[in-house]
């Protein structure tokens, strides 16, 4: 067996940037599908594919960020939340929406595909990460609230967002944060 010394610092170094650290530039079109092509490179029983993405771009991002303050103040909201929401949405370049799609199947429970539909958001922070991006996997209630991101974003009934991954060029490292205690975690078993 042979480790990936370079492969293995990454993963043991890797850290998101916080999304309003990231600006311009975003990766093209073409480094985008080598992004998503790699995310999608994930544990999936069955091969379902119980995912989509959204890609949206400053323009689109802008629209959602309008959409969230018009949402908000409709429905009372907290106002506090709102301005973090959308100001998140305002200043971003690009973000994919990854939308858990799952799909019918005897042998593959949903909680299988959600899982799946998780680590393709990882996949798709390492992927921009290892690609000299910087990213960020965020939710919130925006993510959550099925009456504002259905029609927002166009998703079916039975679809729901995994993560919004903020991606860009970071403009600064983000101090290093405390890790887990891996050892006091972990249980062997004999």
């Amino acid at each position: 067996m042979q480790t990936d010394p370079a492969v293995m610092a990454f993963l043991q170094t890797r850290r998101s940037r916080p999304a309003k650290l990231l600006g311009l530039p975003v990766p093209d079109r073409d480094m985008l599908m080598t992004l998503l092509t790699a995310a999608s490179r994930v544990p999936d029983h069955g091969k379902l594919e119980p995912w989509r993405f959204i890609v949206l771009d400053h323009s689109a991002c802008a629209g959602i960020a309008r959409k969230i303050a018009d949402y908000g103040h409709d429905h009372n909201i907290n106002a506090e939340k709102i301005t973090k929401a959308s100001t998140t949405f305002a200043q971003a370049h690009l973000v994919v929406a990854v939308v858990a799609s799952p799909k019918p199947s005897d042998k593959v429970p949903l909680i299988e595909q959600t899982l799946t539909a998780g680590a393709v958001c990882l996949g798709l922070v390492n992927a921009a990460l290892a690609s000299g991006f910087g990213a960020n996997w965020l939710t919130g209630w925006v993510a959550h609230d099925r009456a504002f991101i259905t029609p927002a974003l166009g998703l079916q009934p039975d679809e729901w967002i995994a993560g919004f991954i903020h991606l860009g060029t970071a403009s600064s490292a983000p101090p290093e944060r405390p890790r887990p205690d891996v050892a006091a975690m972990t249980q062997f078993m004999d």
